[in-house]
């Protein structure tokens, strides 16, 4: 650092100490602006990454296959639907490894104690197992072999409302439903992921074929396929949509993918990123506002200073950088206080939320390379102002 430099940085902070109040007040604005910045642009980037973690844990090569089909118009009474045995038949085309339907139906579960408790009960097939990944705490899942036995696999909530009507493990019990008595032969663990209809830890699963015939229906609410390995999913979506269309003319199904969701999903944060980024220059904007304001202040009181300073032969450059560094300084302080304002926020709502905490170093570049940005714009006028003051007038105090 050279010697006028260094001269104007130790001058500029005995400034800014001398006027310790006016300083404060000044930084309000840089300090929140730049840890709303950081702690917003981090936490749009934790959201992202905590929903893309989900669908990879899924994995990128399965689809979902939802009924979309319109009215067919007069001469049939009901919609085209997705059958079982349709859906059961989706694993022999090329594209795909394996197929998983579910059939969801609503019905009141009995407990020990007399008590009551709502459940969706889920008709679904090993595949279901794999594709969802599913895991029991207690007892086993539910494999092809059982066909149309009435065993089940329950949800830790339903395992729960049963434990505490006195039974000790629900393995080997009966659950009674309005349709049937089942055997509980697992008990699922908490949290695991399931089709977005399904509340996997209230749910009670049981082999499609008994589904079928115990509620006297065929038609299936989703189907989840796997694709084979290098296979692309346009590729497995144009195959099925040829495969229902040979099935049904009337039947249209929407494919979705989780490579497709999350293109579009990265799409939608970069837009809620800029979103988050222009809430938060608004901010710096009052911050530097605030700057401005105190750095002509500080002007006005410093009149016979500049005037002396010029009048011992300090040119108008002197002059203009020693305001300019004032105001640089001042923003930076603002920006590390709002740096550790913006990561302390973040850390804060992923302890309480439970989502991994991580530093944007992006966000924190970019607030502190702002802070610098906002202390020359705004801090060029005052330093302007008080390089073109004329020293006599200034030395007179006026």
């Amino acid at each position: 650092m050279s010697m006028p430099l260094r001269t104007n940085v130790q001058e500029a902070i005995r400034s800014l100490f001398s006027s310790m109040q006016r300083s404060l007040l000044a930084l309000i604005g840089i300090v929140i602006g730049i840890g709303s910045v950081i702690a917003m642009i981090t936490v749009g980037m934790i959201v992202k990454d905590e929903a893309l973690k989900q669908f990879r844990e899924l994995g990128t090569d399965i689809l979902t296959i939802r009924n979309v089909s319109a009215d067919p118009g007069p001469g049939q009474r009901e919609l085209a639907s997705l059958r079982l045995e349709d859906a059961l038949g989706l694993s022999a085309l090329p594209a795909l490894a394996s197929s998983a339907p579910h059939m969801t139906f609503r019905r009141s579960v009995f407990l020990p104690a007399r008590d009551t408790l709502k459940a969706s009960f889920v008709g679904m097939t090993a595949a279901f197992n794999d594709i969802y990944r599913l895991r029991v705490a207690e007892g086993r899942l539910l494999s092809d072999l059982d066909y149309r036995q009435r065993y089940c696999v329950i949800g830790s909530e339903v395992a729960a409302a049963m434990q505490s009507g006195g039974t000790d493990s629900a393995v080997g019990r009966t659950l009674r439903s309005e349709d049937a008595v089942y055997t509980v032969v697992g008990v699922l663990q908490e949290g695991l992921h399931a089709p977005r209809e399904i509340q996997i830890d209230s749910a009670v699963l049981i082999p499609a074929r008994a589904a079928q015939r115990i509620f006297g229906s065929e038609n299936v609410r989703g189907i989840t396929v796997r694709t084979r390995e290098d296979v692309h999913y346009l590729t497995a979506s144009a195959q099925i949509r040829e495969y229902f269309r040979r099935k049904s003319k009337h039947l249209a199904v929407k494919i979705d993918s989780p490579v497709r969701l999350i293109e579009q999903m990265n799409k939608q944060m970069r837009m809620f990123a800029l979103l988050l980024g222009a809430v938060g220059g608004i901010s710096l904007v009052v911050g530097g506002i605030g700057i401005m304001n105190a750095m002509l202040a500080s002007i006005n009181e410093r009149r016979s200073e500049v005037g002396l300073r010029r009048a011992l032969g300090a040119r108008r450059r002197d002059i203009q950088n020693q305001f300019l560094i004032e105001s640089v300084i001042l923003s930076l302080l603002g920006g590390i206080a709002g740096m550790v304002l913006g990561i302390g926020t973040t850390y804060a709502i992923c302890h309480f939320t439970g989502w991994a905490f991580m530093v944007s170093g992006m966000a924190v570049s970019l607030g502190v390379g702002v802070s610098c940005v906002i202390g020359l714009f705004f801090g060029f006028y005052p330093a302007w102002r008080a390089a073109r003051l004329d020293p006599i007038t200034a030395l007179r105090g006026q």
